[in-house]
Protein backbone atom coordinates (compact mmCIF):
# COMPACT_ATOMS: atom_id res chain seq x y z
CA UNK A 1 0.00 0.00 0.00
CA UNK A 2 1.44 3.34 -1.04
CA UNK A 3 1.00 6.47 1.05
CA UNK A 4 -1.76 8.48 -0.62
CA UNK A 5 -1.79 11.44 1.74
CA UNK A 6 0.60 13.05 4.20
CA UNK A 7 0.49 11.05 7.46
CA UNK A 8 1.69 14.00 9.56
CA UNK A 9 0.01 17.39 9.60
CA UNK A 10 2.95 19.76 9.33
CA UNK A 11 5.72 18.32 7.17
CA UNK A 12 7.04 21.40 5.41
CA UNK A 13 10.75 20.64 5.73
CA UNK A 14 12.44 17.24 5.95
CA UNK A 15 16.12 16.94 6.80
CA UNK A 16 17.83 13.67 5.88
CA UNK A 17 21.29 12.65 7.03
CA UNK A 18 23.12 11.31 3.97
CA UNK A 19 26.26 9.19 4.20
CA UNK A 20 28.56 7.58 1.66
CA UNK A 21 27.65 4.05 2.69
CA UNK A 22 24.68 1.73 2.44
CA UNK A 23 23.10 2.67 5.77
CA UNK A 24 21.52 5.94 4.61
CA UNK A 25 19.89 4.56 1.46
CA UNK A 26 16.64 3.65 3.20
CA UNK A 27 16.52 7.04 4.92
CA UNK A 28 16.99 8.94 1.64
CA UNK A 29 14.46 6.77 -0.20
CA UNK A 30 11.74 7.17 2.45
CA UNK A 31 12.42 10.90 2.83
CA UNK A 32 11.69 11.30 -0.87
CA UNK A 33 8.48 9.31 -0.51
CA UNK A 34 7.35 11.46 2.41
CA UNK A 35 8.34 14.68 0.64
CA UNK A 36 6.29 13.67 -2.38
CA UNK A 37 3.04 12.96 -0.52
CA UNK A 38 3.51 15.85 1.93
CA UNK A 39 4.72 18.44 -0.63
CA UNK A 40 7.74 18.98 1.60
CA UNK A 41 11.09 20.56 0.88
CA UNK A 42 14.06 18.22 1.37
CA UNK A 43 17.39 19.10 2.90
CA UNK A 44 20.11 16.48 2.37
CA UNK A 45 22.99 16.96 4.81
CA UNK A 46 26.32 15.15 4.82
CA UNK A 47 29.43 15.62 6.95
CA UNK A 48 33.06 14.79 6.18
CA UNK A 49 34.22 13.79 9.64
CA UNK A 50 37.68 15.23 10.28
CA UNK A 51 39.71 17.55 12.50
CA UNK A 52 42.60 19.96 11.90
CA UNK A 53 45.25 17.42 12.87
CA UNK A 54 43.88 14.70 10.62
CA UNK A 55 43.35 17.15 7.76
CA UNK A 56 47.00 18.21 7.97
CA UNK A 57 48.27 14.62 8.01
CA UNK A 58 45.90 13.16 5.45
CA UNK A 59 44.88 16.04 3.21
CA UNK A 60 44.42 13.84 0.14
CA UNK A 61 42.16 11.42 2.01
CA UNK A 62 39.99 14.26 3.33
CA UNK A 63 39.71 15.78 -0.14
CA UNK A 64 38.70 12.43 -1.60
CA UNK A 65 36.01 12.10 1.06
CA UNK A 66 34.80 15.64 0.33
CA UNK A 67 34.52 14.86 -3.39
CA UNK A 68 32.58 11.69 -2.59
CA UNK A 69 30.17 13.64 -0.39
CA UNK A 70 29.62 16.28 -3.08
CA UNK A 71 28.87 13.56 -5.63
CA UNK A 72 26.48 11.87 -3.23
CA UNK A 73 24.59 15.09 -2.54
CA UNK A 74 24.48 15.92 -6.22
CA UNK A 75 22.96 12.54 -7.05
CA UNK A 76 20.35 12.91 -4.28
CA UNK A 77 19.40 16.37 -5.52
CA UNK A 78 19.13 15.17 -9.13
CA UNK A 79 17.00 12.19 -8.13
CA UNK A 80 14.73 14.37 -5.97
CA UNK A 81 14.28 16.98 -8.68
CA UNK A 82 13.51 14.26 -11.22
CA UNK A 83 10.60 13.36 -8.92
CA UNK A 84 9.46 16.98 -8.88
CA UNK A 85 10.79 17.66 -5.38
CA UNK A 86 12.57 20.73 -4.08
CA UNK A 87 15.88 19.65 -2.56
CA UNK A 88 18.67 21.67 -0.99
CA UNK A 89 22.02 20.07 -0.15
CA UNK A 90 24.37 20.99 2.70
CA UNK A 91 27.92 19.69 3.16
CA UNK A 92 30.13 20.12 6.22
CA UNK A 93 33.62 19.22 7.36
CA UNK A 94 34.58 18.70 10.98
CA UNK A 95 33.96 16.66 14.07
CA UNK A 96 30.75 16.44 16.09
CA UNK A 97 28.68 15.17 13.17
CA UNK A 98 25.50 15.26 15.22
CA UNK A 99 26.06 18.93 16.03
CA UNK A 100 26.03 19.87 12.36
CA UNK A 101 22.80 17.93 11.84
CA UNK A 102 21.12 19.51 14.86
CA UNK A 103 22.24 23.02 13.96
CA UNK A 104 21.04 22.61 10.37
CA UNK A 105 17.68 21.26 11.56
CA UNK A 106 17.22 24.30 13.77
CA UNK A 107 18.40 26.75 11.11
CA UNK A 108 16.07 25.49 8.38
CA UNK A 109 13.19 24.80 10.77
CA UNK A 110 13.00 21.07 9.99
CA UNK A 111 9.81 19.32 11.05
CA UNK A 112 11.40 15.87 10.87
CA UNK A 113 14.95 14.50 10.84
CA UNK A 114 15.38 11.20 8.98
CA UNK A 115 18.40 9.00 9.64
CA UNK A 116 19.59 5.59 8.54
CA UNK A 117 20.79 2.75 10.72
CA UNK A 118 23.67 0.45 10.03
CA UNK A 119 22.85 -3.21 9.56
CA UNK A 120 24.56 -5.01 12.41
CA UNK A 121 24.55 -8.38 14.08
CA UNK A 122 25.13 -9.63 17.59
CA UNK A 123 25.52 -7.49 20.68
CA UNK A 124 26.67 -4.40 18.77
CA UNK A 125 23.28 -4.27 17.11
CA UNK A 126 21.72 -3.35 20.45
CA UNK A 127 23.27 0.11 20.18
CA UNK A 128 22.12 2.35 17.34
CA UNK A 129 25.35 4.31 16.94
CA UNK A 130 26.68 7.36 18.73
CA UNK A 131 25.71 9.91 16.05
CA UNK A 132 22.08 8.76 15.86
CA UNK A 133 21.86 8.59 19.63
CA UNK A 134 23.21 12.12 20.01
CA UNK A 135 20.92 13.51 17.28
CA UNK A 136 17.86 11.95 18.91
CA UNK A 137 18.89 13.29 22.29
CA UNK A 138 19.14 16.90 21.12
CA UNK A 139 16.78 17.03 18.14
CA UNK A 140 14.39 20.01 18.02
CA UNK A 141 11.80 17.81 16.28
CA UNK A 142 10.80 14.17 15.85
CA UNK A 143 13.40 11.76 14.44
CA UNK A 144 12.66 8.89 12.06
CA UNK A 145 15.24 6.08 12.00
CA UNK A 146 15.00 3.91 8.89
CA UNK A 147 16.91 0.63 8.45
CA UNK A 148 18.23 0.22 4.90
CA UNK A 149 15.62 -2.31 3.77
CA UNK A 150 12.66 -0.85 5.66
CA UNK A 151 9.75 0.87 3.92
CA UNK A 152 6.99 3.18 5.12
CA UNK A 153 3.77 1.78 3.73
CA UNK A 154 2.10 2.65 7.06
CA UNK A 155 -0.21 -0.34 6.97
CA UNK A 156 0.38 -1.20 10.61
CA UNK A 157 1.70 1.16 13.27
CA UNK A 158 2.72 0.07 16.77
CA UNK A 159 3.07 2.39 19.74
CA UNK A 160 4.95 1.28 22.84
CA UNK A 161 3.87 2.66 26.21
CA UNK A 162 5.27 2.41 29.72
CA UNK A 163 2.83 4.90 31.19
CA UNK A 164 5.31 7.80 31.30
CA UNK A 165 4.74 11.37 30.09
CA UNK A 166 7.06 10.81 27.12
CA UNK A 167 4.84 7.93 26.03
CA UNK A 168 1.75 10.13 26.21
CA UNK A 169 3.23 12.23 23.42
CA UNK A 170 4.13 9.11 21.45
CA UNK A 171 0.57 7.80 21.83
CA UNK A 172 -0.89 11.08 20.58
CA UNK A 173 1.45 11.03 17.57
CA UNK A 174 0.68 7.39 16.78
CA UNK A 175 -3.08 7.97 16.91
CA UNK A 176 -2.72 10.99 14.63
CA UNK A 177 -0.57 9.00 12.18
CA UNK A 178 -3.00 6.10 12.12
CA UNK A 179 -5.99 8.39 11.63
CA UNK A 180 -4.42 10.31 8.74
CA UNK A 181 -2.99 7.28 6.96
CA UNK A 182 -5.83 4.82 7.60
CA UNK A 183 -3.39 2.45 9.31
CA UNK A 184 -4.13 -0.30 11.77
CA UNK A 185 -2.87 0.70 15.23
CA UNK A 186 -1.41 -1.66 17.80
CA UNK A 187 -0.62 -0.65 21.39
CA UNK A 188 1.95 -2.67 23.32
CA UNK A 189 3.05 -2.56 26.93
CA UNK A 190 5.44 -4.90 28.71
CA UNK A 191 5.47 -5.74 32.41
CA UNK A 192 8.77 -6.87 33.86
CA UNK A 193 7.04 -9.21 36.36
CA UNK A 194 3.86 -11.26 36.28
CA UNK A 195 2.61 -9.30 39.28
CA UNK A 196 2.68 -6.10 37.20
CA UNK A 197 0.55 -7.52 34.39
CA UNK A 198 -2.47 -5.50 35.44
CA UNK A 199 -0.47 -2.29 35.00
CA UNK A 200 0.44 -3.19 31.42
CA UNK A 201 -3.23 -3.96 30.73
CA UNK A 202 -4.24 -0.55 32.10
CA UNK A 203 -1.70 1.19 29.86
CA UNK A 204 -2.91 -0.36 26.61
CA UNK A 205 -6.53 0.11 27.69
CA UNK A 206 -5.86 3.85 27.92
CA UNK A 207 -4.50 3.88 24.36
CA UNK A 208 -7.57 1.96 23.21
CA UNK A 209 -9.90 4.46 24.86
CA UNK A 210 -8.08 7.46 23.37
CA UNK A 211 -8.18 5.92 19.89
CA UNK A 212 -11.87 5.02 20.21
CA UNK A 213 -12.57 8.68 20.97
CA UNK A 214 -11.10 9.37 17.53
CA UNK A 215 -13.36 6.76 15.97
CA UNK A 216 -11.18 3.74 15.34
CA UNK A 217 -10.23 0.48 17.03
CA UNK A 218 -6.87 -0.55 18.45
CA UNK A 219 -5.34 -3.98 18.87
CA UNK A 220 -3.73 -4.31 22.30
CA UNK A 221 -0.76 -6.47 23.23
CA UNK A 222 0.72 -7.10 26.67
CA UNK A 223 3.67 -9.23 27.60
CA UNK A 224 5.92 -10.04 30.55
CA UNK A 225 9.71 -9.88 30.35
CA UNK A 226 12.36 -7.65 28.86
CA UNK A 227 10.53 -4.67 27.29
CA UNK A 228 12.63 -4.08 24.15
CA UNK A 229 12.75 -7.80 23.29
CA UNK A 230 8.97 -8.12 23.54
CA UNK A 231 8.29 -4.91 21.62
CA UNK A 232 10.53 -5.95 18.72
CA UNK A 233 9.09 -9.48 18.71
CA UNK A 234 5.50 -8.19 18.71
CA UNK A 235 6.29 -5.84 15.81
CA UNK A 236 7.82 -8.64 13.72
CA UNK A 237 4.99 -11.04 14.52
CA UNK A 238 2.37 -8.53 13.38
CA UNK A 239 4.27 -7.26 10.33
CA UNK A 240 4.44 -3.70 11.69
CA UNK A 241 6.21 -1.17 9.47
CA UNK A 242 6.50 1.68 11.98
CA UNK A 243 7.11 1.66 15.74
CA UNK A 244 6.48 4.90 17.65
CA UNK A 245 8.37 5.46 20.90
CA UNK A 246 8.83 8.39 23.24
CA UNK A 247 12.03 10.22 24.12
CA UNK A 248 12.90 11.20 27.65
CA UNK A 249 13.28 14.89 28.34
CA UNK A 250 16.90 15.63 29.26
CA UNK A 251 19.24 18.56 29.63
CA UNK A 252 22.98 19.02 29.50
CA UNK A 253 25.80 16.95 28.09
CA UNK A 254 24.77 13.87 30.08
CA UNK A 255 21.40 13.91 28.33
CA UNK A 256 22.66 11.91 25.33
CA UNK A 257 21.58 8.57 26.78
CA UNK A 258 18.07 8.02 25.52
CA UNK A 259 16.93 5.15 27.69
CA UNK A 260 17.96 1.57 27.09
CA UNK A 261 14.60 0.23 25.92
CA UNK A 262 13.93 2.88 23.25
CA UNK A 263 17.56 2.71 22.14
CA UNK A 264 17.51 -1.06 21.84
CA UNK A 265 14.18 -1.07 20.01
CA UNK A 266 15.78 1.21 17.42
CA UNK A 267 18.89 -0.94 17.27
CA UNK A 268 17.04 -4.25 16.83
CA UNK A 269 13.92 -3.34 14.90
CA UNK A 270 13.68 -4.39 11.25
CA UNK A 271 11.14 -1.62 10.61
CA UNK A 272 11.36 2.16 10.89
CA UNK A 273 11.12 3.76 14.33
CA UNK A 274 9.71 7.23 14.99
CA UNK A 275 11.10 8.87 18.14
CA UNK A 276 8.73 11.53 19.46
Amino acid sequence: MEMRSCPIGEMEKLLVAAACDECSKGAVRETMRLAKVCASKMYAVSVVETNPEYSALAMDTVEEAAIEVRELLKSIKEEAEAEGLECETIAHRGGDVHRHLIDDAKEVGATLIVMGRKGRTGLKRLMMGSVAEAVIADAPCNVLVVPREAGLSLKRIMVATDGSVRCEKAISEAISLAKRSGSALIAVSVARRESDGHTALARVKRVKELAEQEGFAVETVTAVGVPYENIVHAAKERDVDLIVVGRKGRTGIKSFFMGSNSERVIGLSTCAVLVV
